[in-house]
C-alpha cells in the first residue's frame, strides 16, 4: 500500500492536470478519515496517507510534519483537526487547509492526536517525498539525508520524479547518485542493478562506497559440504583465515558440536553429580586433582550423566569434518560480481587520490619547516652560527602579529602590516644579538651553542611575563577559511595553500637577494673566504651583522605565517627548532636549494609515516629522526652538497 502511494505521488510531482482542482480540501480528507487520523495505527495509516497525496500542495507538507510532531489537536464539538498553541488557559487554533487563524477553545475541547513511533515512521518516509521538491533547499537536503540514512525501494519514484525540476546542480548530482545507489540496490530486475552498479563504477564519494559495501555484505556459514546454491564469497581455512577456536565456537553455535568441557564446567559437572560423597566413583577427598576429576567425569560420561569430555583429536576431527565460508546476503552472483568489480575500481582510484591528498599534505608540512629553517639556513648554514634561540624569533614574530592584530582588528589588513613588522622587531632583535653576543663567539661553536640556549630560556620567559602562558589566538582573514576540496577523498586547507605560497614567495626573493644584489654578493665572498673579502674591501663584521638580522627577520615572518594555524605561545619555537637544524642538515649546509630539498624530504618521510602509522605521531618522529641519522652517515654533507673552497671549510 505504501508503495502504491509513493507512486502516486511521485506522479504528483510530475503531472499538471486540470482535474487538481477538483479534488477535495486538506480538511474534508480529514473529515472523511477522521477516525484513522485521530487513532492512527500502521493498518490504516496508508489510506489517509494516500488520500492526502491526492490533494497535494504545501499545506499537506505542512500538515505531516505537524501530525508526527503531535502538533495536531481535535476539537471534540464538530471533530476537526486545528493545529494548536497554548494561549492563556486554552488553545489559539490555525485551520490546517488554510493556515489561517481558527479562533480559540478551551483545554477540554480539544484532544492532541498522538500517533505511535510505528506510525510516525510511516508519515516521516512519505513526508520525505514531499521535501524532495521543497522550496528550501535545506528541506531537500534534509531529505536526501533522510533517504541515506534508511534507503528503500519506495523511494526510488519519487526520487527520480524530483530530479529533472531540480534547480540546484549541487542537488542534483547528489539526488542523481542518490538514485544511483537506490537503483543498485532496489532495482526492479538483476539487469537494472547492474547497469546502476556499473554507473557508481565512476564515482569515490564515501555514500557510494557504502552502498555497494552493504550490496556485498556477508555472513558466515558452515556445513558439512559447501552448499551449491549459496552465494559463496571465500571459503575460510582455520588456523589461516580465522582461529581455531573461533571455527569451533562456530560449530557449537550452528549445532554441529558438543562445547568443550573447561575447568569450571567440569568441576560444575562432579558436584551436580555427588552422590554418597563420590562423584563417578572417585571419593571427593580424592578430586583435588585434575586427573581425578578428568577420571570422574570420563566415568560419568560413561553413564551418560554428563556430556562426553570434548578431547583435543575431536576438536581437530570436528574442524577438518566441516567447511568454513561466507556468504554473501545478496543471492544473485553476477550482483555480487558486479559490486565486487565496481568497488575495487573505486578503491583503486580512491588510492591514487589519496596519494595525491598524501602529496598535498606533504608539500604543506614540507613548506612550513621550509620557512621555519631558511632563516636558520642563513644564519646557520652561511655563517657557521649555531642559534638555538632561532625557535624563539619565530615565537617574536607570531607574537607580533597578535599585537598588531590587537591594534587592527581588519585581518586581512592586519597581516599584510605584520608580515614587514614581525620582519622589522626580529631583524633588530637578531642584529643586536649578533653585535652583543654573537660576535665575540665566532669560531667557538660549543660557547655559541650555549650562549643561545640561555638566550632562548630568558626570550621564552620574557614572553610568558609579558603575553602569560594562554595561547594566543591569530586570526586568518576570512578569505583563507576553508579548504580547497577536489572530492571526498583529497583537499587542502587554503591557509595551507597561503603558506604554500608565501615559501615560494621568500624562495624566490633570497635567491635574488644572494645571486642579483650586491649585498648578496658580498654575503657569499665572506662566506666562501673571508679574508679575500677583507682585501676587496668589504667588511666582514658588517656582513655577519647583517646576514644575522636577515635570517632573524625571516624567522619572524615564518612565526607570523605558522602562528595562523598554530597555537600561539612562549615555547612555539621550541617546536619547531629541532625540524629546522634538520631540515638545514639533510639539505645542505649554507645552501638554499638544499634547504629546500632537505623541507621537502623531512616533509613527505614524516606525513608517510604517519600515514603508515597514524595512531601514533610521536613514533613517527622518531622513526624520521633515526632516518635522518642513517641519511647523514651516508651523505654527511646533505643532499646539495657545497662545491669549491667553501665546501672545504
Amino acid at each position: 500500500m505504501l508503495r502504491a502511494l509513493l507512486t502516486c505521488l511521485a506522479l504528483l510531482f510530475c503531472a499538471t492536470s486540470p482535474a487538481r482542482a477538483q479534488t477535495p480540501d486538506l480538511q474534508t480528507v480529514l473529515q472523511t478519515y477522521a477516525a484513522e487520523v485521530a487513532d492512527p495505527g500502521r493498518q490504516t495509516v496508508d489510506t489517509v496517507l494516500g488520500a492526502l497525496v491526492d490533494v497535494g500542495g504545501p499545506e499537506v507538507q505542512t500538515f505531516l510534519e505537524r501530525w508526527a510532531d503531535r502538533g495536531v489537536y481535535q476539537r471534540a464539538g464538530d471533530g476537526r483537526f486545528f493545529y494548536a498553541t497554548e494561549a492563556g488557559d486554552g488553545y489559539a487554533l490555525t485551520d490546517p487547509a488554510t493556515g489561517t487563524d481558527a479562533g480559540t477553545a478551551s483545554r477540554a475541547e480539544m484532544t492532541q492526536i498522538r500517533p505511535n513511533g510505528g506510525v510516525r515512521r510511516v508519515i516521516a518516509s512519505a513526508l520525505v517525498q514531499f521535501q524532495l521538491s521543497d522550496p528550501d533547499p535545506a528541506r531537500r537536503i534534509a531529505a536526501l539525508d533522510a533517504i541515506a540514512r534508511s534507503p528503500s525501494e519506495d523511494q526510488l519514484g519519487p526520487l527520480r520524479a524530483s530530479i529533472e525540476d531540480e534547480p540546484d546542480d549541487d542537488i542534483r548530482a547528489r539526488k542523481q547518485r542518490q538514485a544511483g545507489m537506490l537503483a543498485a540496490s532496489f532495482g526492479a530486475t538483476p539487469e537494472i542493478r547492474i547497469e546502476a552498479i556499473e554507473a557508481l563504477s565512476d564515482e569515490i564519494a564515501v555514500d557510494v562506497r557504502a552502498a555497494l559495501n552493504q550490496i556485498l555484505a556477508t555472513r558466515p556459514g558452515v556445513a558439512t559440504t559447501l552448499p551449491q546454491d549459496a552465494n559463496i564469497a571465500r571459503t575460510l581455512t582455520p588456523g589461516e583465515d580465522m582461529t581455531e577456536a573461533a571455527a569451533y565456537a562456530q560449530l557449537v553455535e550452528a549445532g554441529l558440536a558438543q562445547p568443550v568441557q573447561g575447568r569450571d564446567a567440569i568441576k560444575a559437572a562432579l558436584t551436580a553429580n555427588i552422590t554418597e560423597g563420590s562423584a563417578g566413583g572417585v571419593p571427593l577427598g580424592q578430586l583435588g586433582s585434575e586427573a581425578a576429576r578428568a577420571r570422574a567425569y570420563e566415568a560419568l560420561a560413561a553413564a551418560g550423566s554428563v556430556p562426553p569430555l570434548v578431547t583435543e583429536a575431536d576438536r581437530q576431527a570436528a574442524l577438518a569434518s566441516h567447511v568454513f565460508y561466507e556468504e554473501y546476503a545478496e543471492p544473485d552472483p553476477a550482483i555480487t560480481t558486479a559490486a565486487r568489480a565496481a568497488l575495487d575500481e573505486i578503491e583503486t582510484r580512491v588510492l591514487l587520490w589519496q596519494g595525491l591528498d598524501l602529496g598535498l599534505d606533504s608539500l604543506s608540512l614540507a613548506s612550513i619547516y621550509f620557512l621555519a629553517a631558511i632563516g636558520l639556513a642563513i644564519t646557520f648554514g652561511v655563517m657557521g652560527v649555531i642559534n638555538m634561540a632561532h625557535g624563539e624569533f619565530i615565537m617574536m614574530g607570531a607574537y607580533t602579529g597578535f599585537v598588531v592584530q590587537q591594534v587592527i582588528p581588519d585581518y586581512t589588513l592586519s597581516l599584510v602590516v605584520a608580515l614587514p613588522l614581525a620582519f622589522l622587531v626580529t631583524f633588530g632583535a637578531g642584529v643586536a644579538m649578533e653585535r652583543l653576543v654573537i660576535r665575540w663567539l665566532y669560531k667557538r661553536p660549543l660557547e655559541t651553542l650555549l650562549a643561545t640556549f640561555g638566550i632562548s630560556i630568558a626570550l621564552q620567559q620574557l614572553a610568558k611575563n609579558i603575553f602569560g602562558t594562554q595561547a594566543r589566538p591569530l586570526t586568518s582573514p576570512a578569505w583563507l577559511d576553508g579548504a580547497w576540496i577536489l572530492n571526498d577523498v583529497a583537499g587542502i586547507a587554503n591557509i595551507r595553500i597561503a603558506i604554500f605560497v608565501l615559501a615560494l614567495v621568500f624562495l624566490a626573493l633570497i635567491l635574488f637577494i644572494l645571486k642579483r644584489t650586491r649585498i648578496g654578493l658580498e654575503v657569499r665572498a665572506v662566506t666562501q673566504n673571508p679574508g679575500m673579502a677583507a682585501s676587496m674591501g668589504i667588511n666582514p663584521d658588517r656582513i655577519n651583522m647583517l646576514t644575522f638580522g636577515l635570517g632573524s627577520g625571516i624567522a619572524g615572518i615564518a612565526g607570523v605565517a605558522i602562528g595562523l594555524y598554530a597555537q600561539v605561545t612562549s615555547e612555539m619555537g621550541a617546536s619547531y627548532i629541532v625540524q629546522s637544524f634538520m631540515t638545514v642538515v639533510v639539505g645542505g649546509v649554507g645552501n638554499v636549494w638544499g634547504t629546500l630539498a632537505g623541507a621537502a624530504l623531512i616533509g613527505v618521510l614524516q606525513k608517510g609515516i604517519e600515514w603508515v602509522n597514524p595512531s601514533n605521531t610521536l613514533a613517527a618522529q622518531t622513526y624520521m629522526i633515526l632516518f635522518i641519522i642513517l641519511f647523514i652517515q651516508f651523505r654527511p654533507k646533505g643532499i646539495v652538497a657545497l662545491k669549491g673552497r667553501a665546501a672545504g671549510d
